[in-house]
């Protein structure tokens, strides 16, 4: 016969009406649930052994008993009689309570009281069914139809059931009603099938993500290779293919899989368990997952005692908190416990109403008098010298018809906080409170009353369950596609209480992140004495940097390192990671970075110390300036050529400006300024230096008088500056147009995570030779002018101070070509510091000079005074060997204090000296003088060929 489900969906084409099926099967399953109420079922406690009253009535279907009594002897459809008091289960029904009552004094839902309707399934889906009949019973019967869209049952939905066989019996028949059922422990994957299943929720995760959890609890620790014990049963199978998949997904290897008979009455159960506990002594791998149930699980554990073999032991939810496995003789020799349980939470408020336990107000509960009947009817012989687990255990078998007090009702204690895990029932808890969030949205509640109505259709409510997301002690919960919480597991580790185990939550698995979280990092391990983790690897690990070399099997490998522009950040990859677009790696490295910009930042010593110079440098120039304009009128400042030396200044401040453009992160325009401003201020100083040396070199000419006369007309200090200045700016505009200064973008060496950041001065760099070529030729024609009249006395000429300058700019600038040119990284640096050399090098050799001797007055000699110290010094005899008048000559002396006052026309020097001739030297003197012809406006020079010392 087809289910329930099956004949709902059957196709219209089919010849019999699907309301004369819907009504044949419902009336089947409807007179097996109401037959009862003719007799036994009239009053409500003989089939429900809880009930509240309330506005919603919500229904709690959880085995309080472990079984149903001699079902295999049940031949009548009479009342199931059920046994074995549960404790555990017993306390998730009393959680569910718990928070009903507690949604009820806070006012969650305005002027709507939440009531319960608690059924005992005994782990039994027969017994959940008849259930079933009693809670959707409207008048004591639910009547037969082919359309319950109006359905308005009493429970508008079903909490429970615990276990999966129940939980697919019951939605199978809820599906017809289409009323919510909500289960906080039913894990089959089958129930997630919404096609089958369209009315089941549930607030914990589908089996399918606990493989997926155990194969990332590996993956955490760096266990990759480990060994597998599982079952030949059904449970065992599924679960072992599921871990396949995932042991490959993260990167586990097993070092062996066996697979072992799940009947323990097999007479070849204890030589299989003797040759699996042999392989995993031999094995290298100190992990072993075991998929069994839990009572195989202690005979397997029971060999393992008794070889004294010690491993990691990682276990699923079917034994991961069993208590009689906790209390095995011997359980701490056998090594650690790690296992996942479902999300749990310890509430004090709930373990303070375990210890002072009453049914509800206006209600009753018959499972807590029978609890309290067996509770406090032993309480001389068992809870006052055993623990509570042998209590609870003692408490099963015992019958509350012994009871000898005469009111257990008023009795409580902390038993129930004592002998059960209080945490575990955290999800029934969560379960009502979502039933409250969708009945908050359904009755469209605000803070002052809900105007929705209160008797509607079970299916509208599990339409709004299916919508909702809320949050519960600071974790945020809803259901997914499949009707399935997606919170996770928790991680619990099996912690030594003296010869037994004890359980502590150490963490938990999320399922949407598919990652570990612990809470505990720290622990003792029973493996390593301390907190060092165990190992379990084939091969070490391969470090964040390197990546693994695979040889046949994948978890044993060599490790190498990832190259340049390559990286691997987290532990045994498979492959190195290229470097996105901006960022860079060396050999090894753990991660991309963008490269480090090298360029002469505003905030580093060194571009501050260049700054300061060349502010410095202004600074000086200004006061020279000052001293230039102020003392203009003396000897010294006429012999230094004001004018001239103000435009040198000027060159000079616009060379220090250069050294500015050099500071921050070069652009195109900063690289072709710094350059252009340097060429054009520095040539137009060494232009000046030139003039002056020329000048000099004039006043001395050792040539002819018509050579003479032609250099004489050479002589125009603005032409011979404006001109060579002209000069250079053409050679800066042809190297702008045809090979003009920009960023470099060479990319940096694949060696170094600097990225320097300078100008390149052309692609040729024939533009940048030109410039700084052309400046070193004038200074080279300064310092040959100058060094060939370099015996002049210093007080008629400046060659000496030429000489050094240009000397110095030379001798820089001959020392930077070849640091440039090998020294690509620093050439920024070092062109602006000899920028500034050269630079002081002229204010010190020619500004400085002359501002002292102006600032300290001394007074200028004369002309003659000057040329008559040059003699003596220049020949000894030079007065003896003169033919001369003279009387004539002290009478025609030059008042000249400076070397351009000899050069500037002087019409009336015929009437000072009526004679052509100055000095007439002999044919055979060793210094002879050209006589100087006077002519109106002809320009007066002193000159000396030769000098024989």
């Amino acid at each position: 016969m087809n289910s329930p489900s099956e004949m709902f969906f059957t196709p219209k084409p089919v010849k019999m009406h699907v309301c004369q099926l819907l009504s044949l099967l419902s009336a089947t399953v409807v007179l097996r649930n109401t037959l009862a109420y003719l007799d036994e079922c009239d009053s409500a406690p003989s089939v429900c052994g809880a009930q509240a009253a309330g506005d919603i009535m919500i229904g709690i279907m959880l085995p309080c008993h472990r079984k149903v009594k001699a079902v295999q002897e049940r031949i009548r459809p009479e009342n199931y009689h059920c046994s074995d008091f549960d404790f555990s289960t017993f306390v998730r029904s009393l959680a569910a309570i718990y928070e009903i009552e507690e949604l009820n004094a806070a006012g969650f839902l305005p002027g709507v009281h939440l009531g319960y309707m608690m059924c005992d399934t005994c782990s039994y889906a027969s017994k959940a069914l008849q259930n079933v009949g009693h809670m959707l019973a409207v008048n004591n019967s639910i009547d037969v139809k082919c359309n319950y869209t109006n359905f308005r049952p009493r429970v508008k939905i079903i909490l429970g059931a615990l276990y999966s066989e129940v939980s697919i019996a019951l939605a199978r028949l809820l599906n017809v009603y289409m009323v919510p059922l909500l289960s906080s422990g039913s894990t089959s994957p089958e129930l997630s099938d919404k096609l089958r299943y369209p009315v089941f929720m549930r607030t914990v995760p589908s089996d399918k993500h606990q493989t997926k959890a155990l194969a990332k609890l590996m993956d955490y620790y760096t266990w990759n290779w480990v060994g597998v014990v599982y079952g030949d049963d059904d449970y065992g199978k599924a679960a072992f293919q599921s871990f396949l998949t995932d042991a490959e997904a993260n990167s586990v290897c097993l070092a062996y899989q066996e697979e072992l008979r799940h009947y323990l009455d097999d007479s070849h159960t204890k030589d299989r368990i003797e040759q699996i506990a042999h392989v995993i002594r031999s094995s290298s791998a100190q992990i072993v997952l075991l998929i069994l149930k839990s009572e195989l699980v202690e005979v397997f554990f029971q060999e393992m005692i008794r070889t004294n073999t010690s491993k990691v032991w990682i276990s699923t939810d079917a034994w991961s908190r069993s208590s009689s496995l906790a209390l095995m003789d011997g359980i701490n020799k056998i090594g650690d416990i790690l296992g996942f349980t479902f999300v749990a939470l310890k509430s004090e408020s709930f373990d303070n109403y375990l210890k002072n336990l009453t049914a509800t107000p206006g209600g009753y509960n018959h499972f807590i008098t029978e609890y309290k009947n067996m509770r406090f009817n032993c309480s001389s012989e068992c809870f006052s010298n055993n623990p509570p687990f042998y209590c609870a255990n003692l408490l099963r078998v015992k019958s509350s018809s012994a009871c000898t007090l005469s009111d257990p009702e008023g009795q409580n204690d902390d038993f129930l906080v004592k002998a059960t895990d209080t945490s575990e029932p955290y999800l029934i808890r969560v379960a009502v409170r979502a039933i409250s969030h969708a009945l908050k949205k359904l009755l469209k509640c605000n803070s002052s009353f809900c105007t929705g109505e209160i008797n509607f259709p079970p299916w509208k409510l599990l339409k709004e369950l299916k919508k909702i997301t809320f949050e519960f002690d600071n974790q945020t919960f809803f259901f997914d596609e499949n009707g399935d919480f997606v919170n996770g597991y928790d991680l619990i580790m099996w912690e030594t209480d003296g010869p037994h185990r004890i359980f502590q939550r150490i963490g938990r698995y999320s399922i949407l992140d598919d990652q570990i979280e612990l809470e505990v990092k720290e622990f003792n391990w029973l493996s390593t004495s301390n907190t060092s983790i165990p190992k379990s690897r084939c091969s070490e690990r391969c470090p964040p940097g390197w990546v693994k070399k695979i040889f046949n099997v994948s978890c044993c490998y060599n490790c190498s390192q990832c190259t340049e522009g390559t990286y691997s950040d987290a532990w045994d990859l498979h492959d190195c990671k290229t470097c996105p677009n901006g960022t860079w790696s060396l050999k090894g490295e753990t991660h991309c970075k963008p490269r480090w910009e090298s360029y002469l930042r505003w905030s580093d010593p060194h571009p501050i110390t260049m700054v300061a110079a060349a502010a410095f440098g202004v600074l000086v120039l200004l006061v020279t300036f000052t001293i230039f304009l102020v003392y203009r009128d003396s000897p010294p400042m006429k012999r230094a050529e004001v004018k001239l030396s103000c435009v040198m200044m000027a060159g000079l401040a616009v060379s220090f400006a250069s050294v500015v453009c050099f500071m921050g992160k070069p652009t195109l325009h900063l690289c072709q300024a710094r350059q252009v401003m340097y060429a054009m201020g520095f040539t137009l100083c060494v232009s000046c230096i030139l003039v002056k040396a020329y000048r000099t070199f004039l006043a001395f000419l050792p040539f002819g008088q018509l050579t003479n006369w032609r250099l004489h007309k050479l002589y125009k200090p603005p032409v011979i500056v404006i001109i060579m200045t002209t000069f250079q700016g053409i050679i800066c505009l042809l190297w702008l147009i045809f090979d003009s200064p920009d960023v470099d973008d060479t990319p940096p060496s694949p060696q170094s995570m600097t990225k320097i950041i300078q100008c390149r001065e052309g692609k040729t760099y024939i533009g940048f030779g030109i410039m700084l070529s052309y400046i070193a030729l004038l200074a080279l024609v300064g310092f040959l002018l100058a060094f060939k009249v370099r015996k002049i006395p210093q007080e008629f000429s400046e060659t000496g101070y030429i000489i050094f300058s240009m000397l110095m700019y030379l001798f820089v600038w001959v020392c930077f070509i070849p640091v440039y040119i090998t020294n690509t990284e620093e050439s920024t640096p070092v062109q602006a510091s000899a920028i500034l050399v050269s630079n002081y090098g002229i204010i010190f050799c020619h500004f400085l000079p002359k501002s002292f001797e102006a600032l300290s007055r001394s007074k200028t000699d004369t002309l003659e005074s000057i040329l008559r110290r040059w003699r003596v010094t220049s020949s000894p005899n030079l007065d003896s060997e003169m033919e001369t008048d003279t009387t004539s000559q002290r009478s025609c002396r030059f008042s000249v204090s400076s070397t351009s006052t000899m050069l500037k026309s002087s019409g009336t020097l015929n009437e000072i000296c009526p004679t052509d001739e100055v000095i007439i030297p002999k044919s055979n003197d060793k210094i002879n003088f050209y006589a100087v012809s006077f002519r109106q406006g002809t320009k007066v020079t002193m000159r000396r060929r030769s000098i024989s010392f």
